[in-house]
Formats: structure tokens, sequence, C-alpha cells
């Protein structure tokens, strides 16, 4: 007779304190302090999916602070915004690979970066000054990082791969 497997208890304390530290660390990371609630908070709900309201509740924050923190992870593409459907209300969605999304897009900058950093040699002066060789190589870092992040992409894929086999679809 085999037994069936204990359904997963989730403790609601505990994903609390969670939230916090994980908050806290991407905090110390650079991330704006509400944002990096809000980030870990989705994360951590079953589906990942809030609406501003339970995203408020869940914080204990005002609404107004949800909606800069929210405003936040969409420009960096950390969490997605959604039309719930038959009401006006927003949803805000964190994906289960967020941090592929938002890397990508941390390679576009890169990339704008890049451009803009190339067309300021000639107007120091070129490569026979010190402000022209120090662009020049923020130029060089910044093309390698590329050409990198690049080749990090395709690994990654296989990587995923391996690391979700045998995981059930989530709806």
């Amino acid at each position: 007779m085999t037994r069936a497997r204990p359904e997963p208890q989730r403790d609601d304390r505990a994903v609390s304190a969670y939230v916090e530290r994980f908050g806290d660390t991407l905090t110390d990371a650079g991330m704006p302090r509400l944002a990096s609630r809000v980030f870990a908070q989705l994360l951590a709900d079953d589906d990942g999916r809030m609406t501003a309201a339970e995203l408020t509740e869940a914080l204990d924050v005002s609404p107004a602070a949800i909606s800069g923190a929210v405003r936040y992870l969409t420009q960096t593409y950390l969490i997605g915004k959604e039309r719930e459907r038959g009401s006006r209300r927003d949803v805000y969605v964190v994906q289960a690979d967020a941090w592929h999304g938002a890397m990508l897009s941390r390679d576009r900058v890169l990339a704008q970066i890049e451009t803009s950093l190339r067309a300021g040699v000639p107007a120091v002066g070129g490569l026979g000054t010190a402000a022209g060789r120090r662009l020049q190589l923020s130029v060089a870092f910044l093309e390698f990082l590329g050409d990198r992040l690049g080749a990090l992409e395709g690994e990654w894929a296989e990587v995923k791969a391996e690391v979700t086999r045998g995981w059930p679809t989530d709806p």
C-alpha cells in the first residue's frame, strides 16, 4: 500500500518573514525598498498574480506606494501588468523566469549605453585623450559583456530545461 503524499502546507507567517528578508536583500542590492517587497511578495504568491489591493493588504502599505513600486518593476521587466477579466482592475504578474526577462532588458539598455559611449569618443578628442581612452575602454567592456550575454542565453535554455524537467505545468 502506497501512502499518498501530503499536500504542501503554506505557512503565511513564514512567507511574510521570507518576503521581508528577500526584500531586504534586494534593497541592499540597490532596488527601491517597496519595489523589493512587492517583487518578493509576487514571487512568493502561489500563482504569482496579485492586484494592487491585494499587495496593499499583504504588505500593509498605501495604494499610492504600491503604484510607484509596480511602475518601477514593470519598467525593469521584473513583472507584467494584465487586466482582470470582466474588470477594470490591473493584475500584476511575475513570470516563473522573471530574472531572465529582466536581464534581457538590461542587455538592451547596455547596448544603448554602448552606442552613446561610442559617440562620445570622437567628441572628447578620440583616443589621443584620457577621456577618449576611458570611453573606449567602457565601449570594449560593454561589447565583451554583450557577447557573453548572448552566449549565456543559449546555455540558460539548456539549464532551464534540465531544472524544470518533470515539473508540473503551472496554470
